[in-house]
């Protein structure tokens, strides 16, 4: 493999690997059942389903189908700073944080949970995120 080509790779992994980190921090949080760097598609960066803490394994269909009309809404409304997006499915709250037009931080918390709290803790692993990745919003 070309010497460039394989250091391109490594580093990719490195950061998906840290970003992965970060992501098994937030599910530490009680509220969190699931958490992922997701774009259309349900595609990204998701730590196994086995670690989340969701029962209801039929959100991830709903949540795959409607992931792509709400990338068209971020998309959209992205030149207006869009910062978050909320929004309730199948008695669970979904929480977009967007990185940038296609990437969201996205968390899925049971529909009462405490957004205060999640919220400082979502921040905080977007900005780790943006650091890993050297972008910064």
């Amino acid at each position: 493999m070309d010497p460039e080509l394989k250091a391109r790779v490594e580093s990719q992994r490195y950061k998906e690997q840290k970003i992965l980190e970060i992501l098994d921090d937030l599910l530490r949080e009680e509220d969190i059942l699931a958490c992922m760097v997701a774009r259309r598609g349900l595609e990204g960066i998701m730590p196994p389903r086995d670690r989340f803490k969701i029962k209801d394994m039929g959100i991830w269909s709903t949540l795959e189908k409607t992931m792509d009309e709400f990338f068209e809404i971020i998309s959209r409304y992205s030149e207006y700073n869009l910062d978050k997006v909320y929004f309730e499915l199948e008695g669970y709250d979904v929480i977009f944080f967007i990185l940038f037009e296609d990437f969201a931080l996205v968390s899925i918390v049971p529909a009462l949970a405490n957004r205060g709290l999640l919220e400082v803790e979502m921040e905080n692993a977007r900005r780790n995120i943006f650091k890993i990745i050297g972008r910064y919003k």
